[in-house]
């Protein structure tokens, strides 16, 4: 039997309501990942050249700290791995989280929160970056969450 991960990074909330979510339709366990350093409403400020968001995702080697840690992901075969978008692609601390935990040979769904940004690049760079990880597909959400199309997405 399957036994699946609902894992997510949200600096908002809706990364976080849409994860709830999607971990009780699937009856999986969830899991926050929480920076060392909460992000304030200025370090996100979009399109500014100077916050911390931007200054983190200019320097693509950078790996934010992350204040928890799950311990246990060898126990998972599937793992859904929620994000905003940023930048049009995945937050750094999403790099963080992989790079801490080994995700070889389970299969990884990717899910994301975004008004303007499709999943398309953010799949394709952890692709490229991280070759060892099946990445099976990703969706992205914005608005009503439909549990329908949910489904559809998994099936």
């Amino acid at each position: 039997m399957d036994k699946i991960l609902v894992t997510y990074f949200s600096a908002t909330g809706a990364t976080k309501r849409l994860a709830e979510k999607i971990a009780g339709i699937l009856y999986a366990d969830i899991f926050e990942i929480k920076p060392e350093i909460t992000y304030t409403e200025e370090d996100l400020k979009w399109p500014s050249r100077t916050n911390r968001s931007f200054m983190e995702m200019r320097n693509k080697r950078f790996r934010p700290l992350i204040k928890n840690k799950l311990g246990n992901v060898g126990d998972y075969n599937i793992v859904f791995l929620g994000f905003p978008v940023w930048y049009n692609t995945a937050p750094s601390i999403i790099n963080s989280f992989i790079e801490e935990n080994n995700l070889t040979g389970k299969d990884v769904y990717i899910f994301v929160t975004s008004g303007a940004h499709t999943a398309d690049k953010s799949i394709r760079d952890l692709q490229k970056t991280y070759k060892n990880i099946n990445f099976i597909s990703a969706k992205r959400f914005s608005g009503r969450f439909r549990e329908k199309d949910f489904l559809e997405w998994v099936s």
